[in-house]
């Protein structure tokens, strides 16, 4: 058997030299040559683009070059953003296609993406963050299979505004970290996207689960501050002081608001640093050495800022530090008004950050 199929694959090969080559790396895991050569760059901008937009384009970047990354949503791309571009539906009578229409059924489109990258395609699929208590089944068991299916899931925090309680994820993070094996990546701003997408399709090894924005979250400039390839390392400085006296740690769209609080901290004399850490699971697997470099244990003042439940956080600000994150369920206002409901300002970071430091003194 092994013989016929062999000799069947070398025909093949020699008759249709481009698909044999395109087969080759999909039952290998491989990635073509140039793949990520039109992952866009993202100029710094103030105002900012949405991570589920910027996740658009880099996902229609990557599949215009890796044409068997296909996948689609629970009913949602035109707000996930996941449709491939120009792309046909994946339908009766065209099975080439790239969007596949998984219909309102989470878990359903779960299973199906599992079985889709079982075969060596690249899959995913996506929906709002609050509905993966819909399919977490096949989230826990790719982690299990060891499947680097791809979860993208959007409108990440209480920044939904309006839409409420309801569709405002609280938990979802904590319970997506404690998956084993589950690589959960919460961007800081587009260029952490970008970063996310390389290191999510450079290891097929294990899922990933993409949290992605709603709302625009500014661009930072990469002049300024650190290159987003620290992505890939789970954590990393972003903006630093020398001996810094506090640390500001967050994920996501909390990250803009921990550099403004680092800025003004400055301004008042206090040596503050910033760490990004869009990835728990890619930070853990650093050595010890890294990991000291981003949270030396000399500095006990460690402040975590996210808009989401605490569970977790102690691990990385230990006994000493402190959290600005959710103990209760959202509410339905615009964005800024639940910002400062909450705690989610300069203001409220530097007030906590100098408390903390007076304490310690």
């Amino acid at each position: 058997m092994r013989e016929a199929w062999d000799a069947l694959r070398a025909r093949y090969a020699t008759e249709y030299p481009e698909e044999s080559a395109q087969l080759d790396a999909i039952f290998t895991d491989s990635l073509p040559d140039g793949w990520d050569s039109d992952i866009p760059v993202f100029d710094a901008d103030a105002k900012g683009v949405a991570s589920r937009d910027a996740g658009g384009k880099v996902l229609n970047a990557i599949a215009a070059k890796v044409p068997w990354l296909l996948g689609g949503s629970a009913d949602l791309s035109p707000s996930t953003k996941t449709d491939i571009k120009g792309a046909a539906s994946f339908e009766p009578g065209n099975y080439g296609g790239s969007n596949v229409h998984f219909g309102v059924r989470e878990h359903g489109m779960g299973a199906i993406v599992n079985g889709m990258t079982l075969s060596h395609l690249r899959g995913y699929g996506s929906t709002f963050l609050v509905f993966v208590d819909y399919m977490r089944a096949p989230v826990r068991l790719s982690a299990i299979m060891e499947i680097g299916s791809v979860w993208v899931f959007t409108h990440d925090s209480i920044g939904v505004g309006e839409d409420g309680p309801t569709h405002q994820p609280i938990e979802h993070l904590a319970t997506l970290r404690a998956i084993p094996g589950l690589d959960t990546i919460r961007p800081a701003d587009a260029n952490e996207v970008a970063a996310a997408w390389r290191a999510i399709m450079a290891d097929a090894s294990h899922p990933t689960a993409l949290i992605l924005s709603r709302q625009a979250l500014p661009t930072l400039d990469r002049s300024k501050y650190a290159s987003a390839d620290g992505l890939a390392k789970g954590a990393y400085v972003l903006a630093d002081s020398e001996n810094p006296e506090v640390i500001l740690i967050a994920t996501g769209s909390e990250v803009s608001l921990a550099l403004a609080a680092h800025d003004k901290l400055v301004a008042q004399g206090v040596a503050s640093r910033v760490v990004s850490m869009p990835s728990w699971y890619r930070y853990e697997k650093q050595d010890a050495a890294y990991k000291e470099s981003v949270l030396p244990k000399g500095v006990k003042a460690r402040l975590a800022i996210e808009m989401a439940g605490e569970i977790g956080w102690d691990r990385y600000v230990g006994l000493d530090g402190r959290t600005i994150t959710m103990s209760t369920f959202g509410a339905s206002a615009p964005i800024a008004k639940l910002q400062d409901k909450f705690g989610f300002t300069v203001d409220n970071v530097v007030k906590v950050a100098t408390e903390m430091l007076g304490e310690a003194a």
